[in-house]
């Protein structure tokens, strides 16, 4: 007795086969198709199983060889390709990361070991590669921002940077880029904004105000932006930056500072009270600044305007 149900089974399995032979040498047509598939050493029974997911491997592979950013992307998953891969003479699919998706999490990678706090997205961002050139005013700070990373990786005992100028000038993004650039190979950094972080610390308590001052204190390198902008109070200048300071000093850990301010400036913002003892501390600070800094003036376009 014929088994039926056996003959329909197999009648359908037969015309499925068939259909994917159809499908897998009408693709096959297209040479850069045939290119694509014929770096996969597998035969050609095998793969006309799976010609609907080698065809979109080779329409996602095709979008990225003319995508020019992430921004671009036309694959199914923004950022990935489909792609095929041997393992043990099976074919196996997975979506591997662009370029541009592996910078974005590089980024994310490298900022997870700096401690940011209230710089906005360009600083935090900050790349040297991005730094423009062009204005003859930044020369002074580009030669030495580049040598410090040079000297750094070179674990020479260096000195960070005191840089004032006006508002615009990208003090900050300078300052940034340079930090960012050691962060990725593994230093600790800490960009801070600073007037921010004063008011943070007066209202946290126990264990957030110990981790904050503590990563301050201790990070690899170490941005203070804007000082100068904050308030000063006895407690901000004696319970919070003289300590940051000395333990930097003692520890000869690099530490920049962008300001409004030119030290003598500073000086004077910083002797709140005018009285003698305010005056004397002040004075302390920026001995500890001079010891810490190589001060440098930027005086540049506006380039928020």
């Amino acid at each position: 007795m014929i088994d039926t149900k056996k003959v329909v089974k197999d009648n359908i399995k037969n015309k499925n086969i068939a259909d994917l032979e159809v499908e897998y040498f009408k693709e096959n047509k297209n040479e850069e198709f045939k290119k694509f598939i014929s770096k996969i050493k597998l035969n050609d029974k095998y793969l006309m199983k799976y010609t609907s997911n080698l065809k979109q491997c080779f329409n996602e592979y095709e979008n990225c060889k003319i995508c020019k950013s992430l921004n671009n992307c036309k694959n199914e998953v923004k950022g990935c390709c489909y792609t095929p891969n041997v393992v043990n003479n099976n074919l196996i699919f997975s979506y591997n990361t662009c370029k541009y998706e592996n910078n974005v999490l590089n980024d994310i990678e490298y900022i997870k070991e700096g401690y940011l706090f209230s710089v906005c997205k360009e600083v935090r961002n900050a790349k040297m590669k991005d730094i423009y050139t062009d204005d003859k005013n930044r020369y002074e700070v580009i030669k030495y921002l580049t040598k410090f990373i040079k000297d750094y990786q070179a674990n020479k005992e260096v000195k960070g940077l005191y840089l004032n100028g006006n508002f615009g000038s990208g003090k900050s993004y300078l300052v940034s880029a340079t930090i960012n650039e050691l962060i990725k190979s593994g230093k600790k950094g800490a960009l801070i904004y600073y007037p921010e972080f004063l008011r943070s610390l007066k209202a946290s308590f126990g264990k957030d105000f110990d981790e904050q001052f503590n990563y301050a204190k201790k990070a690899d390198l170490l941005l203070l932006d804007d000082i100068g902008a904050e308030n000063v109070t006895s407690w901000s200048r004696d319970e919070i930056l003289g300590p940051i300071l000395q333990y930097r000093m003692d520890e000869k850990l690099p530490t920049f500072f962008t300001s409004n301010l030119n030290l003598d400036q500073l000086e004077i913002h910083l002797s709140q009270g005018n009285g003698k003892i305010d005056k004397l501390k002040a004075k302390r600070i920026i001995e500890r600044i001079k010891y810490l800094t190589k001060e440098i003036s930027l005086i540049s376009k506006n380039n928020r305007n």
